[in-house]
């Protein structure tokens, strides 16, 4: 199992930027897959962006061109940068993993019903 620790979030006004960080640990196979997703405004989790391996990085409309998701191997950490904030944005942000070997489709799927082990979330709040 992996094990996986969140910190950072907070508030910020419409156009601003946060990180969250998300420190990992346990078994991570070379296929393993990690990375974020969000509950906001009532609706159901949803994955925001995804990485396996040394694969590239996908993401949800929502998130392209604005959050980035990245890991340091060396520091055991997962990031994800929020650039251009919203207030539609608002709501709790999850890390996620999954270190077992999984398909790049199903990494890139980023279906929330998977047996992830998840983070303990970071509240984000955007204001105008």
């Amino acid at each position: 199992q992996v094990q996986l620790v969140q910190s950072g979030g907070g508030s910020v006004e419409a156009g601003g930027s946060l990180r969250i960080s998300c420190e990992f640990s346990g078994s991570l196979t070379t296929g393993a897959c990690m990375g974020w997703f969000r509950e906001v405004q009532g609706k159901e989790r949803e994955g925001v962006g995804m990485i396996r391996g040394d694969d590239e990085p996908t993401y949800a409309t929502f998130a392209e061109g604005r959050f980035t998701v990245s890991k340091d191997n060396a520091k055991s950490t997962l990031y994800l940068q929020m650039n251009n904030l919203k207030p539609e944005d608002t709501g709790t942000y999850y890390c996620a993993a999954d270190g077992r070997y999984v398909a790049r489709s199903a990494c890139r799927a980023m279906q929330a019903g998977r047996a992830w082990q998840w983070g303990q979330g970071a509240q984000v709040t955007v204001s105008t």
